[in-house]
């Protein structure tokens, strides 16, 4: 089983805040209090000591320090210099103001300009999260693979298909699977030259789990796409990548904003794995838009 150790890769100053919005949801609610504090006052929590941050969210010292190292610092003292690059960052005016969540007599226009921020800061902060570490280590593996399974139920069977369609297309062998039980028989095939990759937002889902495992347990490189990077699903995984998505609300469901955040993961993996494999991908590209070029003819259209 794979373990991940938070500290190993501190976040970047500017990747606090997505860190955050990532990781609040599965926090207790005293280190939910502590989170949201640094994240809405950066600059105001810089300036506390551990006790004082402590006082300020009604929680304990200790309950800053585990808040502190589930966000991916060692301790408080790393902590606070993150809180003071975050203030710096923010002042230079580049960070916009978040908006209002989407209101049910909200006019069409107002609901377009919210979801289009949603959609940016989304991918900004999946960006700013993504561990390149292991998306080099995928891309590598997929690279390499001489088969390669997806798997995928609901929104995130979607981006499931997607990257294999892609994946297709420069000639690697690649199927999407979102059967729970077609899922699981093509896992106990696979071995150690092949690689298995799971979507799953809240990386609790059994149906994607149970084939990741299987996978596994067979020798296949595992690769776990995830907005929880501690849930279940990375358990095993060999190589762990987080999205980031925007708040929850009534009318903007988690699986819009994660299926926006996994789109652009998957987009990571198939520019790395065609650059890796250029000379092959290139070709296999170019056959496939020339065997599809007389679908989108007018003329094939009269026919």
């Amino acid at each position: 089983m794979k373990e991940i150790f938070a500290g190993d890769n501190p976040p970047a100053p500017a990747a606090l805040a997505a860190k955050v919005r990532t990781l609040a949801p599965s926090m207790t609610r005293s280190m939910q209090r502590v989170a949201e504090a640094v994240a809405g006052d950066p600059a105001g929590c810089a300036a506390l000591t551990v006790t004082g941050l402590a006082e300020l969210t009604g929680t304990s010292e200790a309950t800053v320090v585990r808040t502190a190292r589930l966000l991916g610092y060692p301790g408080y003292r790393d902590l606070r210099l993150a809180l003071a690059g975050l203030a710096a960052h923010q002042q230079s005016g580049r960070a916009p103001a978040v908006t209002a969540d989407i209101a049910v007599d909200d006019p069409i226009a107002d609901v377009v300009a919210k979801l289009a921020y949603d959609e940016q800061q989304t991918l900004a902060d999946t960006a700013a999260g993504l561990d390149t570490v292991q998306l080099g280590a995928a891309v590598g593996a997929l690279a390499a693979a001489r088969r390669i399974d997806v798997y995928g139920v609901g929104a995130s069977g979607l981006v499931a298909q997607d990257l294999t369609q892609k994946l297709l297309r420069i000639g690697l062998i690649a199927h999407a699977h979102s059967d729970p039980h077609l899922a699981v028989t093509n896992a106990v095939q696979l071995r150690a030259k092949d690689v298995a990759v799971s979507i799953t937002h809240s990386g609790s889902t059994g149906d994607v789990i149970e084939p990741l495992r299987v996978a596994f347990e067979h020798g296949a490189t595992t690769v776990a796409i995830t907005g929880r990077p501690n849930s279940p699903v990375t358990q095993y995984a060999d190589h762990v990548l987080t999205t980031s998505t925007a708040r929850e609300s009534e009318l903007r469901p988690a699986a819009m904003s994660s299926r926006t955040s996994q789109l652009l993961v998957v987009d990571c993996l198939f520019v790395g794995v065609a650059q890796r494999t250029y000379e092959t991908a290139a070709p296999a590209l170019s056959a496939s838009y020339e065997a599809l070029a007389h679908r989108h003819s007018p003329r094939s259209t009269q026919r």
